[in-house]
């Protein structure tokens, strides 16, 4: 069998999968060129940015594997006809929302962006080229694309001068804030399809550094549904020990002993069993409703509503800790300031995509809150987009309430640290688990607050005796009182 000697890669997305995995590829095979080549201006800008701080992913150890490849085997451009007449493998790594409106809405996958890929690899493409699905994408999605390249370009009698492709899927299983670990140390690494000399030569190429027994070789179908499988099965650990939190608390049982319990347990293990405010980012939320909608359309309504309430379990959770905040209070939140720690989805990157943090602002807003919110990588223009809202400019620390705050309506403001944010409120919610929260002066942070003042701990980070000892009455996920 000969394999396709891989040369240079043309990757189409510039955004949390494709930059991050370009870029390692980049800095593992240095005889391959890299193309990453996006539309967006802005974000191919702030990828050629001089200074590495600035890259438009904020990911532990990102900047460092970018500056060794940039400028050498590793480019970023917005010339995405030329990447790809110039590639001999390509991947699509755009983003596949869940549809808003139309057949499917509100589950299904919008291929929108996947399908305009294909064309364009379609009409720019020179010779044989692998087209890798690096997006997560709904099963047999492979078929459209594939429809898409043979009609662009059917096979003809001088096989020699056809331009002619492979379609492969190569799902992405990274966690964002490890982003960099996963890819240089990956669990494993799944390719899927028909062809394969193909399948051998991007075997070759994750060859330079991932154990040969890491890498798994599937059909198209089961590589697909297995990237769907594993973010549902990882939901529903989440939602599965955010039910068992609030059963904690009205029990008088520790949901951190519960889940020590369990997870010494060989056949359930200890990961994801970490009770919070639920889960987040692009994929979860995203890869179970596709499930959803597949289920209903090879009619499985049962298994549609199961997967169904893995969702709907997130949801609650969220709204569960908001209304919690406000019957704390003395049953309502008009006019008092709340502090929310946390906007990103999880801790070390700048992605709020589904992050808890919106619903639960959105929530405590609508309930009249005024909202300091701080997050050390989170932009306030990013806030305001997520939350629909402009920033207000931030009140006076000390003066109390406002007669437009009492008025009901709920505002919200940046805060450039955690005292500026904790400054007059009555109460702060952490709802991402940053490192700098667990080890907060909370007698010094008291002294900032208004009294009576609480801490509402969704991430179960803080030293509850040091709270205590702060004066501040305490509510912690899945704490229960014995």
């Amino acid at each position: 069998m000969t394999i396709h000697s891989i040369r240079k890669i043309c990757c189409i997305g510039a955004g949390y999968v494709g930059g991050p995995t370009m870029a390692v590829i980049a800095d593992r095979c240095p005889e391959i060129q890299v193309q990453v080549v996006d539309l967006n201006e802005s974000r191919i800008a702030a990828w050629n940015d001089p200074d590495f701080s600035k890259l438009p992913v904020y990911e532990p150890g990102l900047d460092v594997v970018v500056s060794r490849a940039r400028g050498r085997n590793l480019h970023f451009s917005t010339e995405v006809d030329a990447a790809i007449a110039d590639a001999d493998m390509v991947f699509i790594s755009v983003n596949t929302p869940t549809k808003t409106k139309g057949l499917g809405a509100g589950q299904a996958s919008d291929l929108r962006w996947v399908e305009a890929c294909a064309r364009q690899v379609a009409q720019c493409a020179q010779g044989h080229t692998i087209v890798v699905e690096k997006s997560t994408l709904p099963v047999r999605t492979a078929v459209a694309i594939k429809t898409i390249l043979e009609a662009a370009h059917p096979q003809v009698a001088d096989a020699s001068s056809s331009t002619s492709f492979s379609v492969l899927s190569n799902p992405e299983f990274l966690a964002e804030g490890t982003a960099i670990d996963d890819l240089e140390s990956p669990d494993r690494v799944l390719i899927g399809g028909a062809d394969q000399e193909a399948i051998e030569a991007l075997a070759a190429v994750y060859g330079h550094w991932v154990p040969g027994e890491k890498i798994l070789r599937t059909n198209l179908w089961s590589s697909e549904l297995s990237k769907l499988t594993a973010n549902a099965f990882l939901a529903q650990r989440i939602s599965s020990i955010n039910s068992v939190a609030a059963l904690c608390e009205v029990t008088g049982a520790d949901v951190r002993e519960v889940a020590k319990a369990i997870g010494t347990d060989s056949r359930i293990g200890s990961k994801f069993l970490q009770a919070g405010p639920g889960f987040g980012g692009s994929c979860f939320q995203k890869d179970i409703l596709n499930l959803v909608y597949l289920s209903h359309h090879f009619g499985l309504p049962e298994v549609a509503d199961y997967w169904q309430s893995v969702v709907s379990l997130n949801t609650w959770q969220q709204h569960r800790i908001s209304r919690l905040v406000v019957q704390k209070l003395f049953g309502t939140v008009t006019g008092k300031r709340v502090t929310l720690l946390g906007f990103a989805f999880k801790a070390d990157t700048n992605d709020t995509r589904e992050a808890p943090a919106i619903r639960i602002a959105r929530d405590l807003l609508e309930e009249g809150a005024q909202l300091a919110i701080y997050d050390p990588k989170v932009e306030s223009e990013q806030i305001a987009r997520d939350l629909n809202l402009p920033a207000s400019s931030a009140p006076a620390a000390q003066a109390g309430p406002t007669r437009a705050a009492l008025s009901g309506e709920g505002t919200w403001w940046p805060s450039n640290s955690v005292d500026e944010a904790v400054s007059g409120s009555d109460a702060v919610l952490i709802l991402t688990e940053w490192n700098q929260f667990r080890e907060l002066d909370w007698t010094t942070l008291a002294s900032l607050m208004r009294q009576p003042a609480w801490v509402f701990d969704a991430r179960a980070v803080v030293d509850p005796v040091r709270v205590a000892e702060a004066g501040l009455m305490l509510w912690r996920v899945g704490d229960g009182d014995a």
